[in-house]
């Protein structure tokens, strides 16, 4: 697809995933792009799309270029691919192993990961007390793995790791030996044994699970309990059936909404060298309908 280089003065950016059509991030940049007296804009680049439809990951990265665009997005299931394409890599984006944000700048492809500050600092915000020993993470893609360094940044001593590809786990657990030392990390197979030997006091999910294309949740419910809280990164609906259920049962719990628009904070900032307001942004976050459905945590 070709695409037309914005005129003097604008920003453009763009998100580039499959099934993107109803994020929210779009509206976050560029109502925040309009309250700084930017001429923003903001481009979904849908792989399920026609114009996308069939373009590989490298076509699309050369493709912005030539259109101007001063950075992307990039969500799934592309966090990982573009790693490969890009020039270089920010420390955050080279410890966690995976890209959400690339500055496009001076014939140079940056990447950094702005998901591992997302989830720190709305965790930081929505349970700024909680007990940080042993946590359970389900999910180690792209997200997860973000997630991981970002846990380990507030504090987490102890860190269990599930998902559903086990290699995928360990590896992600191996990483973080390297990249977070003080953090223990391991991978476990089997959710309900952890916690019948050992119970975590808190649970995140990083996966997909939730999502109104993806219902379900993550652990069983008969796990939880009052004294586990459980934070989610899937931000539509804002109450997955996890949330739901440990509300119901006495759990503390985060939704994704934090994650979401801190990670978008950090982007606008990497794209337009500004200062962005997390208030401002967060209002536009919440002028969408919730339940509305969404493709990938994150975004």
């Amino acid at each position: 697809m070709s695409l037309i280089a914005p005129q003097c003065g604008t920003v453009l950016a763009g998100l580039v995933g499959r099934g993107i059509s109803r994020s929210r991030t779009p509206a976050m940049h560029m109502a925040e792009a309009r309250a700084q007296g930017l001429a923003g804009e903001y481009r979904l680049l849908d792989t399920d799309m026609p114009g996308w439809r069939g373009m590989d990951l490298a076509a699309i990265l050369s493709a912005a270029e030539a259109g101007g665009f001063d950075g992307l997005n990039v969500t799934y299931p592309f966090k990982v691919e573009i790693v490969a394409l890009l020039d270089a890599l920010s420390d955050n984006a080279a410890a966690v192993g995976a890209v959400n944000t690339v500055v496009l700048r001076g014939g140079r492809r940056v990447g950094h990961n702005t998901d591992l500050w997302g989830f720190a600092e709305g965790f930081r915000r929505g349970l700024p007390d909680a007990c940080r020993a042993h946590v359970l993470l389900v999910g180690a893609g792209g997200a997860g793995a973000a997630v991981a360094h970002a846990l380990a940044d507030c504090g987490v001593a102890r860190l269990s790791i599930h998902d559903s590809e086990g290699a995928r786990a360990a590896a992600l657990a191996d990483r973080l030996r390297q990249t977070r030392p003080g953090l223990v990390a391991a991978a476990v197979d089997d959710i309900a044994a952890l916690f019948a030997a050992d119970r975590p006091d808190g649970l995140v999910n990083a996966t997909p699970m939730g999502m109104a294309a993806l219902p379900g949740m993550a652990v069983p419910a008969d796990l939880l309990d009052p004294a586990l809280w459980v934070a989610d990164i899937v931000y539509v609906p804002l109450e997955t059936a996890l949330l739901r259920a440990a509300r119901a049962r006495g759990c503390r719990v985060l939704d994704g909404s934090g994650m979401a628009v801190f990670q978008a904070v950090r982007a606008f900032e990497l794209f337009t060298g500004r200062p962005a307001d997390p208030a401002r942004m967060r209002a536009t976050f919440e002028t969408f309908d919730t339940d509305t459905p969404r493709p990938e945590p994150g975004h």
